[in-house]
């Protein structure tokens, strides 16, 4: 079942960023060069709190990168690629709460 469109707006659809994804644009918006340590990936990055799943759920940057145990990164992609497990690990713990379950639910 879908809802048809909005007449007359020629406007893109929104999207959302969550996990690596936003984690990655916000990067993008940095003059973060790697190697980096944690420490410099943290003053970089302007706001920590990443949304990790589509309902709005976050998971600060910092908390992510001290369940990794390391402290340097060579390059972006394998940051990325190591925190991927630990945001999708906090989507799923997230999407089976009640809450998480309830907003599920919702059509917004």
């Amino acid at each position: 079942m879908a809802a048809r469109p909005p007449q007359g707006d020629s406007s893109p659809p929104d999207t959302i960023e969550f996990g690596i994804a936003a984690v990655n644009a916000r990067l993008d918006e940095t003059n973060l060069t790697f190697p980096a340590t944690q420490s410099e990936i943290l003053r970089a990055v302007d706001d920590t709190a990443v949304p990790c799943d589509a309902s709005g759920n976050t998971l600060d940057l910092s908390r992510a990168l001290d369940e990794l145990g390391r402290d340097r990164f060579e390059t972006e992609t394998e940051l990325l690629n190591v925190l991927h497990p630990v945001f999708e690990e906090h989507r799923k713990a997230a999407s089976t709460d009640v809450v998480g379950r309830l907003r599920g639910m919702l059509p917004f």
